[in-house]
């Protein structure tokens, strides 16, 4: 006989745990529309892709070279794409991603549908290995983050360290690139007003 029986087993062994690793991989990226690359997401973008998978869908076009557009909720990339300002991408999502002056009235569900949109442009950029474009995204994505951290505070939610003003404020600076310090001073002053 030419195989021991430990051997096959080993090879048995190693087959099948080769099969079952790729397929739950690949069976996440079909039905992931907005991820086209094959570069391993980090592991909280990752944990993220089924839930988006139920919120989120691809439409005609692209959100960012590569990457389909997508719509949540009735709320299109296209139509809130920092790409179509000459703001830095803060400064359009100061503009666009709007609480009322008391922000626990804030509309959460159209913001997170606005955040749908967002981590799904940002995991199809991560998909295709990133690039300069992924700091202006995660720039808007953060700035929506903090937005919903405000009018959840507002509301009187207990949130997790994570998703707390603080925290997402701290994210929003971070990430701001080539937002001026009047953008800055902006944020730094919505965080006060819960």
């Amino acid at each position: 006989m030419l195989f021991s029986i430990s051997g096959l087993v080993a090879v048995l062994a190693l087959n099948l745990s080769v099969q079952a690793a790729p397929v739950d991989h690949i069976f996440k990226r079909q039905t992931a529309c907005f991820l086209p690359g094959r570069t391993a997401l980090p592991a909280e973008v990752a944990n993220g892709v089924p839930a988006l998978v139920r919120a989120v869908t691809c439409t005609g076009g692209t959100s960012v070279t590569g990457v389909p557009n997508v719509s949540s909720g009735g709320i299109d990339f296209k139509s809130i794409d920092f790409q179509r300002s000459n703001k830095s991408p803060l400064g359009f999502a100061l503009a666009t991603f709007t609480t009322p002056a008391d922000p626990a009235r804030a509309d959460l569900t159209k913001l997170q549908n606005q955040l749908n949109v967002y981590l799904a442009v940002e995991a199809g950029v991560r998909s295709n290995g990133g690039g300069a474009i992924l700091g202006q995204v995660k720039s808007a994505k953060f700035f929506i983050q903090f937005q919903i951290a405000r009018a959840q505070t507002a509301l009187g939610q207990q949130l997790s360290v994570g998703n707390t003003v603080e925290h997402q404020l701290g994210k929003v600076i971070k990430n701001a690139g080539r937002a001026t310090a009047a953008e800055i001073a902006q944020v730094n002053a919505l965080a006060k007003v819960l």
